[in-house]
């Protein structure tokens, strides 16, 4: 049986926000993707319980269990991330320790991954987006370079239902994704 051609991305927001500015930039990024990637967006951040290592085990509660086997099913992982106090949120933060230590802790090293991230501010979320890079990277999660995606005074690059209006933001977010999905194409020719 031949391969897919397709891959699976394991899309993410690191805001529980309802209105999130990056919850909608991760949704723009899947709707104008260019390549042959399915994605799967996990949008239950704030259900996992706070890490805590006496529960770091085979029996891990059932939300970190379903988390944990979705990234394990992915081919790679899209994160948006907004930036809180020149970090990322405790949130985002927290799922990453659950899907990064033992019995999980084999599941991001070289898993390619792609960042990106918005602010109502100058930066859009650079420091947070440098904080997560310094995170996977620690981590071994095959993250991508660029592009640099930081979209900077989101609030004006989107409209009152959170689609990207700006052209350029869209025109990064479909490049993000298309060099998400050829890392992964070129890791599946590697590993053949």
């Amino acid at each position: 049986m031949k391969p897919s051609s397709r891959s699976t991305v394991l899309a993410l927001s690191g805001s529980l926000r309802a209105a999130s500015y990056n919850t909608a930039l991760l949704h723009a990024a899947v709707k104008h993707t260019g390549g042959a990637t399915d994605f799967d967006i996990y949008d239950r951040l704030g259900r996992l319980p706070m890490f805590d290592q006496d529960l770091d085990n085979e029996d891990a509660p059932r939300e970190v269990a379903e988390l944990r086997r979705r990234v394990a099913a992915a081919d790679g992982l899209l994160i948006v991330t907004p930036e809180h106090n020149a970090s990322i949120p405790a949130a985002l933060k927290n799922s990453i320790d659950w899907i990064s230590t033992p019995p999980a802790g084999g599941i991001l090293p070289g898993k390619p991954t792609a960042i990106a991230g918005a602010s109502p501010g100058p930066f859009g979320s650079a420091r947070g987006q440098l904080a997560l890079r310094q995170i996977l990277t620690s981590i071994g999660a095959d993250v991508l370079a660029k592009p640099e995606v930081a979209v900077f005074r989101c609030h004006e690059r989107l409209d009152e239902g959170g689609n990207v209006t700006d052209p350029t933001t869209l025109s990064l977010l479909t490049d993000l994704t298309d060099a998400l999905a050829a890392r992964i194409a070129a890791g599946r020719v590697a590993s053949a």
